[in-house]
């Protein structure tokens, strides 16, 4: 995860110096000298680029509401990271452009790449009328829902089997697949946890309990074999009487009990010193996400039908105990954290733009991406896991850098009456390449990711780069049609 947060926030701070730098750029090729540049252009990006900043400081901030460690570490990391980009930025860098001297050859004629510049903002502004908008806000419309039918299916955890880090290919996944298909146990182990009064293993009764407990969870699809103090205990026994199968039982007497319990050392990890703890060892199939929701849920079941005033069974330790754990802190976390990143983007929006109609056109393209996003999850068989999650919702702060840059243009040329196609197409001319730019050479760069050896890594190269490319698309193409239909002009 660390990986991650470096190359965000440089991401970031790329996609905002290149803002600033074409800003500053276009004004001395109207003319005017680079410190009086750099001045106008401070202006003119303070407010849309210290919301957008703020937009991605926020997303940052609300992973914190995911109770996990490393996404916590990963927030507090980042938020910081973007806070020095408000000052670096937004400041530090037209004030550092203003000492310098920038000369941008401009001739009487148009030059070829101009032409063709040109000609494209002119096809893109077509989006900004009414008879374009229509056909893009009907498509939108059509891939959000086939979208969110997807992503509905979405599953939380991991779907493959073997290390979730590495490929299904690598040589410690092939090993583990070997021992899973020829041997009884694997490497994938839940531990359920009882809980007992000292010297509990000494009562009849209290492991008969434990041995119904480990074979109702045994005949569960899923565990493969299971082990406990009362199942070894029963061997032990029946190794006292010659082996006879017939002796495999837990004997009834204390003094008999003891003497099969003793040969069990608390080394083996069955019982702690005073015997008030006795794990029971469920040895899985795998660990993907379906199989640990069957294992504990069955778990659950029996353990509210069991639990009494001598016997707790808790879940649980072991490596799939801990998957378990997480998967239901990202399950609880989910709705949560996009609500809270919608919700700031929201109000950031409305207070920077003034303007309900604005805000919503920002919101609609971001939303769509992300339930994309979760569909394209559900096909590449990707589940929300803590590596995945935080690329959601990090996806949408930094999407919403290039709906703001552009409207923030728009809106106050819309404001003094100009048509929306011409508006859009002046903003494409301020802001488009810089918009292109980055969301392109972000996407570029991440997608180097695609052939790293970790799987999660690639997984979060593959949203990401999904996100980066789409939002732009995003901004160029769903925001004006949106803008068209909002701002509608009498004909």
């Amino acid at each position: 995860m660390s990986i991650l947060v470096p190359f965000l926030v440089f991401a970031i701070g790329v996609s905002h110096g290149v803002q600033m730098i074409n800003a500053v750029r276009r004004r001395v090729m109207d003319g005017q000298t680079t410190k009086a540049a750099a001045a106008s252009a401070f202006r003119s990006l303070l407010v849309p680029g210290g919301v957008a900043l703020l937009s991605d400081t926020v997303g940052f901030i609300t992973l914190l509401s995911i109770d996990i460690g490393i996404i916590r570490e990963l927030a507090i990391s980042a938020s910081l990271g973007v806070g020095v980009i408000i000052f670096t930025n937004l400041i530090l860098l037209p004030l550092v452009i203003s000492f310098t001297e920038i000369k941008v050859n401009k001739t009487a004629e148009p030059t070829a790449e101009e032409v063709r510049t040109e000609a494209i903002w002119r096809f893109l502004a077509r989006f900004a009328t009414p008879k374009y908008a229509v056909v893009v806000i009907i498509a939108t419309v059509v891939l959000y829902f086939a979208g969110l039918q997807q992503a509905n299916q979405m599953k939380i955890g991991d779907l493959q089997g073997g290390a979730p880090a590495l490929h299904q290919d690598s040589r410690y996944n092939l090993d583990t697949f070997f021992i899973t298909d020829h041997f009884s146990i694997t490497t994938d182990v839940m531990t359920v946890i009882v809980e007992a009064a000292p010297e509990a293993c000494t009562y009849h009764d209290v492991l008969t309990q434990i041995d119904e407990f480990e074979w109702l969870v045994r005949n569960t699809l899923g565990v493969e074999s299971t082990v406990s103090l009362a199942s070894v205990a029963k061997k032990v026994n029946a190794g006292f009487n010659e082996g006879n199968p017939r002796w495999e039982v837990l004997p009834r007497t204390t003094a008999s009990l003891v003497q099969a319990i003793g040969q069990i050392p608390t080394t083996s990890g069955l019982l702690n010193g005073d015997c008030s703890v006795m794990p029971v060892y469920l040895f899985m199939k795998d660990h993907k996400a379906e199989t640990i929701e069957t294992v504990v849920a069955k778990v659950k079941a029996v353990a509210a039908k069991m639990d009494n005033d001598k016997l707790q069974f808790k879940l649980a330790s072991g490596p799939v105990g801990v998957m378990a754990a997480t998967n239901e802190a990202v399950a609880e976390a989910q709705l949560p954290m996009m609500l809270y990143v919608y919700g700031a983007v929201f109000v950031l929006c409305l207070i920077s733009f003034k303007s309900l109609k604005a805000t919503v056109a920002v919101i609609i393209p971001l939303y769509v991406v992300s339930t994309l996003a979760q569909a394209l999850m559900t096909q590449l068989d990707i589940g929300l896991a803590v590596s995945t999650l935080p690329v959601i919702a990090l996806g949408v702060g930094i999407g919403v850098d290039y709906g703001i840059y552009i409207l923030s243009t728009m809106s106050s040329k819309l404001s003094n009456g100009m048509p929306v196609q011409q508006a859009y197409y002046e903003a494409l001319v301020e802001r488009g390449s810089a918009v292109i730019f980055t969301g392109l050479t972000l996407a570029i760069g991440v997608s180097t990711w695609f052939f790293s050896a970790l799987k999660f890594q690639m997984d979060m190269g593959i949203l990401l780069t999904f996100m980066f490319v789409v939002n732009m698309l995003g901004a160029i193409i769903i925001l004006p049609a949106l803008a068209a239909v909002f701002w509608r002009q009498p004909k």
